[in-house]
C-alpha cells in the first residue's frame, strides 16, 4: 500500500485520539473551569455534531482545492484549536474549540477518504478504507488510554498540547506523501457538478448503504459508549479493568478492520453474511454473560473485532455506491459513521433513563443491528453488486 495512506492513518490516529479522550478528562475539566460535569459534556456532543455537520459542508466548500491543501489546512486548524484550547481559561472558548477540531475532523477524513481511493486500484478501495481507519482503532488502543495517563499525571491542558504537538509529524508526512500525482489523480475525477455531487444522494444504493453503516456504528457506540459501568458493576472488577476492556476493544477493532479490509473489496457479502449475524449474536451474549468477568473481556473483545469488521465493510459500500461523486463520497461515508456515533450514545443513554439497567445500552446495540440486519436481507443484492 502507498506511503501516502499510512501517513493519514497517522492524522486519523491523532484525531481519533482527540475524539474519544475527554472520556476521561470531564471532572478535571469541570473542576479547573468551575462548570458542572453535565455542562462539561457539551464538549463531547459538540464535537460529534461537528463532525456529522462538518463532514458534507467542509468537503463541498473545499472541493476545487487540491486535496494536499484541504489536508493540510484541516490539520492546521485542528492543531491551533487544541492548542487554544490548551490555554484558554474560559469554558466557552474551549466549547468553540471542540466545534472547530470536529470541522476540521470531519473535513479531514472525508478528503481522505476521497483521497485514499485515488491512491490505490479501483478494486482495492476497502483495503484502503482499511488502512486509513486503523488510525481510529489503534487510537483506542493506545492513544486513548495514553491521553488519559498523562492528563491523570501532568493535567488535561498537557493532553491537548500533546494533540497537538503530534499533528506536527503528519503534516510533514502529507506534504511528502500526498505527491502532484495523487493530487491530479484526485482532482481530475472532480469533474461533476456539486449539484450532480449531491444528487447522488437520491440513488436507493447511497441511502442504503448508508443507513446500513449508521445503524451498525450506532450500536457499537451504544454499547462501547457506556462499557465503564457494565464492567465495574455487573462484573464486578475494579476500575482499573475499564482500561483493559477498552484496551481489548480496540485491539479486535484494530484486527476486525484489517481483515475486512482484505474481503470487504471483492467478497463483501461474504464478511456481511458471516459477520452480521455473529455480530447480532455476540451483543445478545454479551448481555446475557456480562456477569462473568472473562467472558465479558472475551466478548469485548470479539464484538470489537465484528462490530468493525462489519462497520467498515458497509462504509466501503457507501464508497463504492458514491463514486459518482468523487469529491464528496468521504463526507457521505463520514456522515454516516458519525450519525451513528452520535445518535448510539443518546439511545444508549436513554435506555439508562427509562430504568432498564446497566445493561440497556448493549441490548440497544442488539436492537440496531437487528435492524440492519432484517434491512439488508430485505436488500441483498442491490447492496453486495455495489463495485464502482
Amino acid at each position: 500500500m502507498p506511503f501516502p495512506l499510512y501517513m493519514l492513518a497517522l492524522a486519523v490516529f491523532v484525531m481519533g485520539t482527540s475524539e474519544f479522550m475527554l472520556a476521561g478528562l470531564l471532572p478535571a475539566i469541570a473542576t479547573e473551569l468551575d462548570v458542572s460535569v453535565g455542562t462539561a459534556g457539551l464538549l463531547t456532543s459538540a464535537f460529534a455534531v461537528g463532525m456529522v455537520i462538518g463532514a458534507p459542508v467542509m468537503a463541498a466548500f473545499a472541493r476545487q482545492w487540491p486535496p494536499r491543501l484541504t489536508l493540510v489546512a484541516c490539520l492546521l486548524l485542528f492543531a491551533g484549536s487544541h492548542a487554544i484550547g490548551a490555554a484558554t481559561p474560559a469554558f466557552s472558548l474551549l466549547l468553540i474549540t471542540r466545534v472547530l477540531s470536529a470541522l476540521a475532523n470531519a473535513g479531514f477524513l472525508a478528503v481522505a477518504l476521497s483521497t485514499a481511493t485515488t491512491l490505490v486500484p479501483p478494486n482495492q478501495k476497502g483495503r484502503a478504507l482499511s488502512i486509513l481507519l486503523s488510525g481510529t482503532t489503534i487510537a483506542t488502543i493506545a492513544g486513548v488510554p495514553a491521553g488519559a495517563l498523562l492528563g491523570t499525571a501532568l493535567g488535561w491542558r498537557t493532553t491537548f498540547w500533546a494533540i497537538a504537538i503530534l499533528c506536527v509529524p503528519a503534516f510533514f508526512g502529507i506534504i511528502r506523501g500526498i505527491t502532484n500525482k495523487a493530487r491530479q489523480s484526485a482532482t481530475s475525477a472532480s469533474s461533476p457538478k456539486l449539484s450532480a455531487e449531491l444528487s447522488e444522494l437520491a440513488r436507493p444504493r447511497l441511502i442504503l448503504a448508508m443507513v446500513l453503516g449508521a445503524l451498525t456504528n450506532g450500536g457499537t457506540f451504544a454499547a462501547f459508549t457506556f462499557l465503564a459501568p457494565v464492567v465495574t458493576e455487573i462484573a464486578g472488577l475494579a476500575e482499573g479493568w475499564v482500561s483493559v476492556a477498552l484496551v481489548m476493544f480496540g485491539t479486535g477493532s484494530f484486527l476486525g478492520v484489517t481483515t475486512a479490509g482484505r474481503l470487504s473489496d471483492q467478497r463483501p457479502g461474504l464478511v456481511l453474511a458471516v459477520g452480521g449475524p455473529l455480530l447480532l449474536t455476540g451483543w445478545i451474549v454479551l448481555a446475557l454473560l456480562a456477569s462473568n468477568p472473562v467472558a465479558l473481556v472475551v466478548l469485548v473483545f470479539v464484538q470489537g473485532f465484528l462490530s468493525f469488521g462489519v462497520g467498515s465493510t458497509l462504509i466501503t459500500r457507501v464508497l463504492y455506491a458514491a463514486s459518482g461523486a468523487p469529491t464528496m463520497n468521504g463526507s457521505y461515508a463520514t456522515a454516516a459513521l458519525n450519525i451513528g456515533a452520535a445518535a448510539g450514545p443518546v439511545l444508549g443513554a436513554f435506555g439508562l433513563v427509562t430504568g432498564l439497567g446497566l445493561l440497556a445500552p448493549v441490548w440497544v446495540a442488539a436492537a440496531l443491528t437487528t435492524t440492519a440486519l432484517a434491512i439488508m436481507v430485505l436488500t441483498w443484492r442491490s447492496l453486495t453488486v455495489i463495485r464502482n
